[in-house]
């Protein structure tokens, strides 16, 4: 599999959602679409968080309009299960609130030296799928954790904390408290 594209080349890029498949192979733009690679959207015991065990509520959110890939959101999903599961040892609930629809394509580019030969440069320019991503707008959710205690959320904002930095944009964390 070739690498990827570094996401700057993308994330603050406005676009509009790209999602179109056909039923018919023959009228699809796009014959193949890649594999969703976040596994589960939903984590932790859902079942204390709907009896209302878990009252305290921490959203990580996006403050601009950006493509997240669909491989970032995955390493930030398995970096803060991981470290919940470890720390409150199954007492939360996590979910991973935006889906990628955005189908994201690339126009393959030789850069070797006499490159200009081979390539057809802005003529066919469609270019081949490379990956998904979902489209936030300034005030949408990322990621929603629940938990039992002022002490575990002490926790959870660290852990949010150092994601930031997997992910493309400003954000913020917002705080509530359930009664």
């Amino acid at each position: 599999m070739a690498s990827l594209r570094k996401a700057s080349a993308y994330s603050k890029k406005k676009v509009v959602p790209f999602t179109r498949v056909s039923k018919k192979r023959q009228k699809s733009y796009i014959k193949t679409i890649p594999q969703q690679k976040i596994v589960k959207f939903s984590m932790g015991r859902e079942e204390l968080f709907n009896k209302g065990k878990l009252p305290y509520q921490l959203t990580l959110i996006s403050e601009e309009r950006v493509q997240v890939r669909h491989n970032a959101l995955e390493a930030c999903r398995q970096y803060i299960n991981k470290k919940l599961d470890k720390e409150l040892g199954g007492q939360y609930v996590f979910r991973v609130i935006p889906f990628p629809h955005h189908v994201q394509r690339e126009n393959k580019m030789l850069t070797a030296a006499g490159a200009d030969r081979m390539q057809t440069g802005m003529q066919l320019s469609y270019g081949k799928v490379s990956g998904k991503a979902a489209i936030l707008k300034p005030g949408s959710k990322i990621f929603f954790i629940a938990v039992q205690n002022e002490r575990d959320v002490q926790f959870v904002r660290h852990v949010l904390k150092q994601i930031k930095s997997k992910l493309p944009c400003k954000t913020k964390i917002l705080y509530e408290i359930k009664k």
